[in-house]
C-alpha cells in the first residue's frame, strides 16, 4: 500500500486549485454564511477574500474579510465568541460560502445568539410594526423543532390564572409521573405503527408524539435539543457497537 494522502484540507495545493475557482465580485470577495451546525440557525453573513476563505479551511475558525476596516477578521477575536467550523459548503454558482459550525457564545454584537433574531412579516413583523418582529427577546429564525422547544419553555414560564386550565404542556411538567408515562406510550405507539403497518402518515404522526413528549421531559431536565444534536454529531463515524460499549456503567 502506497503513502497515504491528506485529507484537501491539509493538502495546501488541492486549498489553492479550490480557492481559483471560486467566482469573486468585482472587490474580490464571495458571500460567506456562518451556519450553527447542531440548530441550523443562520448566525451571521459576513464576505470573504481569498485569504479568510483559506484560514477559514485550515485554522477551522470562521473567518471573514471586513468591507468597513479593509482588513482580514477572525470571527470572535475581540469579543471571545469564535465559531469553530466543522465543514465548509460551497452553492452551485461557486459565489458563496457556508460555514457549518459551532459558536462559542452568541454571534450577534446584540448578544443575541444569531444576527437573525427579528422577524420581518406578519401582523406583529417588523415590515408591519415599528419595532416589531421580537418576540420576548427571543430569536425568530427557529427551525420546527427549534420553535417547538421554545414553546415549551414559554408554556412551563406561564401562570394559570384562578379557574382557568393550565395547557397539556404545562399539566404535563407538573405531573413528572404521568410525562414519563406518556412518554412510554408514544413511544410504543410508534412501534406499534410498524407492527401492524399503518402507513407512513402514521408513523409520522406518532413520532412528532413522541418529539414533543421527549422535548416536553428534556424541558424538565434542563437539557437543550441542541446539546443531543451535539451528542449525536460526536458519535459520527463511530461504530454503535464500539460507542455503546465506551459509556459509563449505570450504578
Amino acid at each position: 500500500r502506497g503513502p497515504s494522502r491528506p485529507p484537501a484540507a491539509e493538502s495546501p495545493e488541492r486549498v489553492e486549485a479550490f480557492l481559483d475557482g471560486l467566482k469573486y465580485d468585482d472587490k474580490g470577495l464571495v458571500v460567506a454564511i456562518a451556519q450553527d451546525v447542531d440548530t441550523g440557525a443562520i448566525l451571521m453573513q459576513g464576505f470573504a477574500d481569498r485569504t479568510a476563505v483559506r484560514t477559514t479551511i485550515t485554522a477551522k475558525k470562521a473567518t471573514f474579510f471586513s468591507r468597513s476596516r479593509q482588513a482580514q477578521w477572525t470571527k470572535g477575536e475581540t469579543s471571545g465568541n469564535f465559531i469553530s467550523v466543522k465543514s465548509v459548503h460551497i452553492d452551485c454558482d461557486k459565489d458563496s460560502l457556508i460555514y457549518m459550525g459551532v459558536p462559542d457564545g452568541p454571534t450577534c454584537h446584540t448578544g443575541a445568539h444569531t444576527c437573525y433574531y427579528s422577524r420581518v412579516d406578519g401582523p406583529d413583523g417588523a415590515a408591519a410594526v415599528d419595532g416589531g418582529g421580537i418576540r420576548d427577546g427571543e430569536e425568530e429564525a427557529l427551525s420546527t423543532l427549534y420553535e417547538l422547544e421554545a414553546t415549551i419553555a414559554r408554556r412551563r414560564l406561564e401562570v394559570t390564572k384562578e379557574g382557568d386550565k393550565p395547557s397539556w404542556t404545562k399539566r404535563l411538567l407538573e405531573n413528572p409521573e404521568l410525562l414519563c408515562s406518556k412518554v412510554r406510550e408514544e413511544a410504543g405507539e410508534l412501534c406499534e405503527s410498524w407492527e401492524k403497518q399503518e402507513g407512513a402518515e402514521r408513523a409520522a404522526s406518532e413520532m412528532a408524539d413522541v418529539l414533543y413528549h421527549s422535548l416536553v421531559l428534556l424541558n424538565l431536565q434542563g437539557v437543550a435539543v441542541e446539546d443531543v444534536m451535539a451528542v449525536l454529531r460526536n458519535r459520527f463515524g463511530t461504530s454503535g457497537v464500539e460507542e455503546k460499549a465506551s459509556r459509563p456503567k449505570k450504578k
